[in-house]
């Protein structure tokens, strides 16, 4: 199982979530939508000076779906290389 956690600009966040349609995937996710901080690109402070924002998505899945999840992070990212799109994937193991 694998943990995802995608910051990416607000403004490629509906981009996003129609790629995930486009290929079938309806990732179960938990959503913070406004995510304040600096990378590698602008910060993103949603004040005068820095008014973008970011969102971050947190997804708890199977290698497989993660899989796809990544390549369509990295699909985006090609057509999107200056908004500051991340994705971060960590071993987890399940507890039920």
């Amino acid at each position: 199982m694998k943990k995802l956690e995608i910051i990416a600009n607000k403004s490629v966040e509906e981009d996003l979530f129609d790629r995930f349609e486009r290929r079938g995937l309806k990732p179960r996710y938990t959503e913070i939508p406004i995510v304040y901080g600096e990378g590698r690109t602008n910060p993103k402070k949603g004040d005068g000076i820095w008014p973008e924002e970011n969102f971050l998505l947190i997804i708890y899945t199977e290698d497989d779906m993660a899989e796809k999840i990544i390549s369509v992070v990295r699909d985006l990212k090609i057509d999107f290389p200056d908004e500051g799109i991340k994705i971060f994937e960590i071993e987890v193991q399940a507890s039920f």
